[in-house]
C-alpha cells in the first residue's frame, strides 16, 4: 500500500512538471517583410527549436515551410522565422504555425501587388504606443475597439484584403531593453492585427536600440549594410517607404544620408513608383512640443522636397515623439508633414509644454488616434488620402471619428493665377500700410476649393529679396481654434513700408490637393510722402 502511494505520488509531481512545462506561445504569429512572391511569418515559445508553418490559398492549407529558431532572452525562450517562398503576387493565403505538438489558430495574409500591377491599397500610420500606467489598456484599445472595427464597419469582409501594412515611426514600448514590456505591452495587444498584416516599425528613443527591437523584427536588409534594419525601404505597389533613424548618435550620420540620397535618385528614375512615404520618430517642428523637436529632421525634409519638386513624385514624411496628430505641408513643395501619435502614450495637451503656432501646420490636435492611408493605384491619375480617425482624449471621447482628411494627386491639377485688384499702377498709398486685393479663387477642376495663398511684395520687379512673404492656409488650428476662420485668403494687409517708395506686389493660390497656380501678374504702387 505505501509502495502503490508513493508512485502515485511520484506520477502526480511528474504530471505537474509536464503540465507546467508544456510548450506554450509567448508571442502570437505574426507577419514580416511582405514581398509579391514571398513572406515572413515569426512566432515565440517558451521552448521547443521545430519552426514550421503549413499554408495554402484555401483554410485546408496542404504545405509545408521550415525555418529556424533562435534565442531572444537568457532561459529556454525561443523566437521562430521561418520564410515562405513561391508565393504568387496580391494573393490571399491562409497559414498556420507549428511548434512540436504546439499549432495556432489558422490566419491568413495577401502578398503585395507588383508597382505594374496598378492595384489600389490601405495601410495605417500610428506611433507611441509605449506603456501609459494611467491607462494600461489604450493601445488595445486603439487596435481592437479602434482601428479594426474602425475596418470593419467601413470594409466588412476579411483584414488583410482591407490593410496590406502597418506603419510605426517609433517608440513601440516604454522602455526596449525590458523583455517582458515586448510581449505584454506590445505584441498582445495587437495580436489580431499583426497575425494577418505586416509591420513596419522604426526606432524611437524608447526602444533604447535595444537588441530585443532587432531580434523581434525581420526587416528589410537593403540599407547600409554596417546598419542592417536601422534605416531602409519597402515598395508596395505604386509607393516607396522608407524607415530612417533619428535617434541621437544616428540622426546626424553621414552614411544614413549618403544611402538616403542615392535611394531618392534611384527612385526618381523609377518608373513604376509615384509616392514616397518616409517614416521616422523625431519631429522637425512640433506645435504641440518644441523640446522634442529634432535638427536632423529637417535634412530629411528638405532632401524629400527637392525630390518631389524635381520628380513630380509627391511625398510625405510619417513622425511622432509627440503624442498628438498634426498635419502640414510644405510651401513650395507637394510634401506633407503628418504626425500620426498618440496610439497609448499619455497626450500632449495644450499648455502642457512650450509649443509654437507654425506656418507648415493647419491642424494639430491633442487626442488619441491612428493615420488611414489610401494609395489609389490608378495608373492615369493616381492620388493618395490622409484620414486621421480620433479616439478623442480625456476630456472627450470620439469613437472613431474622422478628424482631418487631405488628398494629394500625383498628376499637376493647377487653379488659375490669381489677377491683382488693388492698388494697381501709379496711385500712391498710405504710407504704414497697404491692403492687397486678389479675385476669387477659381480652378477647372472639379471640387478644387482655394486653401492657401501666398503673398510677396519687394522694391524689385524679380522679387529676390521680398519685403513681405507670407503664407497663409485656409485653416490653422491651434489650442483648439481656428485662427484662419474669418480670412477668405483673397486680401492681405502690408505693414512697416517706407515713405515715397514704388512696390511690386504678386499673389498665387493654393488649392487643397497641394497644388500651386502660377503668378499672377506683378503689379505696383507708391507709398506717400511723411
Amino acid at each position: 500500500m505505501r509502495k502503490v502511494n508513493l508512485i502515485w505520488i511520484c506520477c502526480l509531481l511528474w504530471g505537474g512538471i509536464t503540465a507546467q512545462d508544456k510548450i506554450q506561445f509567448l508571442v502570437q504569429p505574426y507577419v514580416q517583410d511582405a514581398e509579391p512572391n514571398s513572406i515572413k511569418i515569426m512566432w515565440e515559445t517558451n521552448e521547443g527549436d521545430e519552426s514550421i508553418v503549413e499554408w495554402g490559398t484555401t483554410p485546408k492549407l496542404g504545405k509545408k515551410s521550415r525555418g529556424t529558431a533562435f534565442g531572444v532572452n537568457f532561459g529556454p525562450s525561443r523566437l521562430h522565422e521561418v520564410e515562405l517562398t513561391g508565393l504568387k503576387r496580391f494573393t490571399t493565403y491562409y497559414y498556420r504555425v507549428r511548434t512540436q505538438n504546439l499549432r495556432s489558430d489558422i490566419f491568413q495574409f495577401k502578398t503585395p501587388p507588383f508597382a505594374n500591377d496598378d492595384e489600389s491599397f490601405s495601410m495605417v500610420a500610428m506611433s507611441d504606443m509605449q506603456y501609459d500606467h494611467n491607462y494600461p489598456n489604450k493601445f488595445q484599445e486603439i487596435v481592437n475597439d479602434g482601428l479594426l472595427t474602425y475596418l470593419q464597419n467601413e470594409h466588412g469582409d476579411e483584414l488583410s484584403d482591407n490593410l496590406a501594412l502597418v506603419m510605426i515611426p517609433g517608440d513601440l514600448v516604454e522602455n526596449g531593453s525590458k523583455y517582458y514590456q515586448w510581449k505584454e505591452h506590445f505584441f498582445n495587444p495587437a495580436q489580431k492585427l499583426f497575425a494577418e498584416v505586416p509591420v513596419y516599425p522604426v526606432l524611437g528613443n524608447h526602444e533604447r536600440n535595444s537588441a530585443f527591437y532587432f531580434k523581434y523584427f525581420s526587416l528589410p536588409e537593403n540599407g547600409t549594410p554596417a546598419y542592417a534594419e536601422h534605416w531602409w525601404y519597402k515598395d508596395y505597389g505604386n509607393t516607396r517607404i522608407i524607415g530612417l533613424n533619428s535617434n541621437e548618435g544616428y540622426e546626424d550620420i553621414k552614411e544614413q544620408f549618403t544611402w538616403l540620397k542615392n535611394l531618392l535618385e534611384d527612385t526618381a528614375k523609377n518608373a513604376d513608383i509615384d509616392f514616397v512615404f518616409a517614416q521616422l520618430h523625431h519631429p522637425h517642428k512640433s506645435e504641440l512640443w518644441i523640446p522634442g523637436e529634432r535638427e536632423s529632421t529637417g535634412k530629411v525634409v528638405q532632401l524629400l522636397e527637392e525630390f518631389s519638386t524635381k520628380t513630380g513624385k509627391p511625398s510625405l514624411h510619417f513622425f511622432g515623439h509627440t503624442h498628438g496628430y498634426s498635419r502640414g505641408q510644405s510651401k513650395d513643395h507637394k510634401h506633407l508633414w503628418i504626425n500620426v501619435a498618440s496610439a497609448g502614450g499619455a497626450i500632449d495637451n495644450w499648455g502642457e509644454f512650450e509649443g509654437r503656432d507654425y506656418d507648415e501646420f493647419s491642424v494639430t490636435q491633442d487626442e488619441y488616434g491612428f493615420v488611414m492611408v489610401e494609395v489609389d493605384g490608378n495608373p492615369e491619375n493616381p492620388k493618395f488620402t490622409i484620414k486621421r480617425i480620433s479616439r478623442g482624449n480625456e476630456e472627450r471621447f470620439r469613437a472613431n471619428e474622422l478628424r482631418d482628411s487631405i488628398t494629394v494627386w500625383k498628376n499637376e491639377k493647377k487653379p488659375e493665377p490669381p489677377e491683382p485688384v488693388s492698388p494697381i499702377g501709379n496711385k500712391t498709398e498710405a504710407i504704414t500700410h497697404v491692403i492687397l486685393k486678389a479675385n476669387e479663387f477659381t480652378s477647372r477642376f472639379k471640387g478644387a476649393f482655394h486653401a492657401a495663398s501666398q503673398w510677396q511684395v519687394a522694391t524689385t520687379k524679380d522679387f529676390e529679396k521680398p519685403i513681405l512673404d507670407r503664407w497663409k492656409q485656409h485653416e490653422n488650428w491651434y489650442y483648439q481654434e481656428n485662427r484662419q476662420k474669418d480670412d477668405d485668403l483673397t486680401d492681405e494687409k502690408t505693414d512697416r513700408l517706407k515713405p515715397n517708395t514704388t512696390y511690386y506686389w504678386r499673389v498665387r493660390y493654393r488649392d487643397q490637393n497641394l497644388n500651386w497656380s502660377d503668378w499672377s501678374e506683378t503689379a505696383s504702387f507708391k507709398t506717400g510722402q511723411k
